[in-house]
């Protein structure tokens, strides 16, 4: 009988260390959330989904511009059809990629958005300095206001990126550390780090679109 008892209570024991583990979390949980460090995870990381969203708006913006800017070049300056076929194509491709929120957690996919943009900013640059050779298209009202509404949008870009790191990085230093990475792993489980541009300096500043 005596050895019964014994056996009996140490088949509790681990089910007391779970019930005290469970409650020494629950602890720890409520202590971070009292300091506000238990929301920091979910909060970057809509500051960051916030910002993404804002480099998207931008860019589509600058897609919208396109097409205008294409046919107004194209009325003075046919003979750079090679030119306007490639702004042309680059920005179907541009626009060809599809992005959404879990883009950012995909290095595959934010690459390939990024490649493609990239490359759409090479080909607009091309043009731009293409209309230099044509004095009539450069005093043209409505390339002029193609062009102001073209550089106010790089510059947006260029601001809208610049915001998107900021945010990331301070998101994924806050998954990537303690207590934040604890954090993570006990309340958000589906919380990832996020990919980032990478900042050349090409990429970093507006193009050039005065003359």
């Amino acid at each position: 009988m005596r050895s019964k008892r014994v056996h009996d209570v140490g088949g509790a024991r681990p089910w007391l260390s779970r019930v005290a583990g469970a409650l020494a979390l629950i602890g720890v949980a409520g202590g971070l959330s009292g300091c506000g460090a238990v929301n920091q995870v979910p909060l970057l990381e809509e500051r960051a989904k916030s910002a993404w969203s804002e480099v998207q708006n931008q860019y589509q913006r600058r897609a919208d511009l396109i097409p205008n800017l294409v046919e107004t070049v194209k009325g003075y300056a046919q003979q750079e059809k090679d030119v306007l076929i490639g702004v042309t194509e680059a920005r179907a491709k541009a626009s060809s990629v599809k992005v959404d929120a879990s883009t950012v957690s995909d290095p595959q996919k934010f690459k390939e958005y990024q490649d493609a943009q990239n490359q759409l900013s090479g080909a607009l640059g091309r043009l731009l300095v293409t209309v230099e050779r044509y004095p009539d298209l450069k005093s043209n009202q409505n390339f002029l206001a193609l062009q102001s509404q073209l550089e106010g949008t790089e510059n947006r870009i260029a601001v809208a990126r610049r915001d998107y790191i900021a945010a990331v990085q301070s998101y994924n230093t806050e998954v990537r550390t303690i207590p934040g990475r604890w954090i993570a792993a006990w309340l958000y489980p589906d919380a990832k780090p996020m990919e980032t541009f990478t900042a050349t300096p090409e990429s970093s500043r507006p193009p050039n679109v005065k003359f």
